[in-house]
């Protein structure tokens, strides 16, 4: 599935870079009233990242299991005043202890840790987002 062709992530304005990362274009259709991106549309690409890794972390579930978002934790560390890109990640132990449960239970969590980062480099929101996964019967 290609995430940036969901509805939701193409009205916010969610792109494709040529690092191949998730990006939001600095404009004014995601700015907030102090002009900075808006905590939400920030979220949006956190979330959104955080479900793509899934995807490629675990190929040979694409299709098999449907994965929804349990709960998240974010913080807003700077006012995101450019375009903004998302870099999600999972540790090896998570990935080691999904794959056990999910091959034993048919279901499984896993925790995305995700850092928002601006054009120059400047860290404006981190996330931890925790995954539901079930396989489909």
């Amino acid at each position: 599935m290609n995430i940036t062709k969901l509805p939701f992530v193409e009205k916010v304005g969610i792109k494709r870079n040529d690092n191949n990362l998730l990006e939001l274009l600095f404009d004014e259709t995601v700015q907030n009233h102090v002009q900075t991106i808006h905590a939400g549309a920030q979220y949006t690409l956190a979330e959104t990242a955080s479900g793509e890794i899934l995807q490629t972390e675990f190929p040979e579930l694409v299709g098999t299991v449907v994965p929804v978002l349990r709960e998240s934790q974010v913080k807003y560390k700077k006012p995101a005043m450019r375009s903004i890109t998302a870099i999600a990640s999972i540790s090896p132990n998570s990935k080691q202890k999904f794959n056990e449960q999910l091959g034993k239970k048919g279901r499984a969590s896993i925790s995305v840790n995700v850092n928002v980062k601006d054009s120059q480099d400047t860290v404006t929101c981190i996330g931890t987002f925790n995954w539901f996964v079930q396989k489909i019967s």
